[in-house]
C-alpha cells in the first residue's frame, strides 16, 4: 500500500536531520556561539543569529507540552489513523517538536506525561520521528 500523507521534502538545512532519522537516530543542531540547540533545522540561530552550528545527538526523552486529539482527518490520506494524537513534544534538550504520539490509546495521553522517541519507517527516503510513552499506557 502507497503511503498517501504528505510527506517532508529535506532541503539543505534539514537533510542532516532527515539522514539521522533514516538511521532512527534523532539529532538537533547546537549553535557554536550560544550553546543553545534549536529545532526545526534552519540556516541562523534563532536566539543569536549566528550561522555556525553542529549537529548533536539528542536524548529522545521529552515530555507532552500540549496535544490535541485528532477525530476528523485534515485530509483524506489521515481517514485510516483516525483518532491520532498530534502534540507538542518538550525535549530534555530544551527544543520542542510537532509529532504524533504513537502506541498508546490517545485517551492515555496527558500533559507533563514522560516520552522517547520511536521511528515510523514511511518510504526509502523518509523515516519519521513519533513518540511513544515511556511505561505502558502512557503513565509514568
Amino acid at each position: 500500500m502507497i503511503d498517501e500523507r504528505p510527506l517532508p521534502k529535506p532541503d539543505h538545512d534539514s537533510e542532516q536531520y532527515w539522514a539521522a532519522a533514516r538511521r532512527h537516530e534523532l539529532v538537533l543542531q547546537q549553535c557554536e556561539a550560544c550553546a543553545k540547540f534549536r529545532f526545526y533545522p534552519r540556516s541562523v540561530c534563532p536566539n543569536c543569529l549566528s550561522d555556525r552550528f553542529q549537529w548533536k545527538h539528542a536524548s529522545g526523552r521529552g515530555s507532552v507540552y500540549s496535544f490535541t486529539i485528532i477525530h476528523r482527518p485534515p485530509l483524506p490520506a489521515f481517514r485510516n489513523r483516525v483518532p491520532y494524537v498530534l502534540a507538542l513534544i518538550e525535549l530534555e534538550e530544551g527544543v520542542r517538536m510537532m509529532t504524533n504520539i504513537v502506541e498508546c490509546h490517545p485517551a492515555d495521553v496527558y500533559i507533563g506525561m514522560s516520552v522517547e522517541v520511536t521511528f515510523e519507517d514511511v518510504t526509502e527516503d523518509i523515516t519519521l520521528p513519533q513518540f511513544k510513552p515511556l511505561t505502558q499506557g502512557g503513565r509514568s
